[in-house]
């Protein structure tokens, strides 16, 4: 599967055993100001039209990285396990915005919060999902 390049801003990098994109940025906070991660995850996931934050090891998030796929959208993923430290940031902060203890994967489409797989597979099923990748620009048909 091919997936769109991350963020430039993040300076996100394939690797070469999962062929997916993981941060690899230098962390140059300011020592007095903390980047809160429910924010790094919203700018991330308003970059692309359609944005999947996952894990390289899980099988569901292969299934929706592969719906997509399938589907003709080039998502943007971000694997969490890929980088450690913010990974993990950012992975608590999934879930605190989900509210239970299942943070991958989670599908943002043309910024706003789509859920787990069992909400872009209810979606999928009910025939809502397209509709919302063509209005955020992720598909042409």
């Amino acid at each position: 599967m091919q997936y769109q390049a991350a963020a430039a801003a993040e300076s996100w990098r394939s690797t070469p055993t999962t062929g997916y994109y993981c941060n690899y940025m230098a962390v140059r906070h300011h020592p007095t100001v903390a980047f809160d991660p429910l924010e790094r995850v919203a700018k991330l996931a308003s970059q692309s039209a359609v944005v999947i934050f996952s894990l390289s090891t899980c099988c569901m998030c292969y299934a929706v990285k592969s719906l997509f796929s399938g589907m003709g959208v080039n998502p943007t993923v971000y694997e969490l396990d890929e980088d450690p430290i913010r990974g993990r940031e950012i992975e608590k902060a999934l879930v605190r915005l989900l509210g239970n203890s299942t943070a991958v994967p989670v599908v943002f489409i043309g910024g706003k919060l789509v859920g787990t797989m069992d909400r872009v597979m209810a979606a999928h099923i009910n025939g809502t999902l397209v509709p919302l990748l063509k209005k955020a620009g992720a598909l042409w048909l």
